[in-house]
């Protein structure tokens, strides 16, 4: 495995690689979930080029930019025993200059939900996955589908500059009680864990009363907020389609579930694909 720190060592170790490239774009400390998106794109292409960069422009004022867990030795490790034939660990500097040119998040789908929670958050994100994508010059790039918003703006972002790059969206991952995985879990406390399974258990409640036939999306957020009362904070429990679109009926096959809520001081999003 190659580990490229400047965008030129990228460069020449892409020069030795025949065949598709899959690109799994991440912030590091690696986990389960990620490792279910290399181990999906080491599957599908002749070589796989994982990045590691924990992407400033993304985080707002006040978030946890410095605090977010960075595990080098650990990342690296695993991406070799993964089978990856690239490492992209770029500084700050190599990915940005002073004054740059910027992408802006679509004015509806990019300010609702996380965006409105978050605001100039995805304008950063798809600023970095543009670079990523460009320099990676992958044949498929993958995504979790935890990250629902986020994976529906890259979709967008790709067909609106014609990037011919294939997204590949990628089933969520749990813990064994059911907790989706995130780098983020590793603020949790034990009892905040066992808290934070209160978005699962909605989203889980949510399901189940699809599956029983009802549809109105009012009476499936009222029983999932009393369920997530258990957390600390609630940002939004939601009901939309494929598009972030709310609605008013559940649609069988364009429908997504999503819950945003704080166990302590750490913010967590989970949702479930209907």
């Amino acid at each position: 495995m190659v580990i490229a720190r400047t965008i030129e060592e990228l460069q020449k170790a892409k020069e030795g690689l025949q065949g598709s490239i899959g690109f799994v774009p991440t912030m590091g400390a690696l986990h389960q979930g990620h490792l279910s998106l290399i181990q999906r794109a080491v599957e599908e292409n002749d070589h796989v080029i994982v990045s590691v960069f924990v992407n400033p422009t993304q985080f707002l004022e006040g978030e946890d930019l410095d605090a977010y867990p960075r595990r080098e030795a650990a990342d690296t490790q695993i991406c070799e025993r993964a089978g990856v034939d690239i490492l992209f660990m770029p500084t700050i500097d190599q990915m940005y200059e002073p004054d740059e040119l910027c992408i802006g998040a679509p004015a509806i789908r990019g300010y609702t939900l996380e965006g409105q929670k978050r605001p100039g958050h995805f304008d950063g994100m798809l600023q970095v996955v543009m670079k990523l994508l460009n320099l990676s010059g992958a044949d498929r790039a993958y995504f979790g589908k935890k990250d629902a918003q986020q994976l529906a703006l890259i979709t967008q972002m790709v067909r609106n500059y014609f990037m011919n790059v294939e997204i590949v969206p990628c089933e969520i991952i749990r813990d064994e009680k059911g907790l989706a995985l995130s780098s983020r879990n590793a603020y949790l406390s034990s009892e905040e864990k066992e808290r934070a399974l209160a978005l699962s258990r909605a989203l889980k409640r949510a399901t189940k009363l699809v599956m029983a036939g009802e549809h109105n999306t009012e009476t499936i957020k009222k029983e999932m907020l009393d369920i997530l009362k258990e957390a600390d904070r609630i940002d939004y429990a939601a009901i939309v389609d494929r598009d972030f679109i709310a609605i008013e009926e559940v649609e069988i096959g364009n429908t997504i579930i999503l819950v945003a809520a704080w166990v302590g001081k750490t913010r967590l999003i989970d949702n479930v694909w209907i």
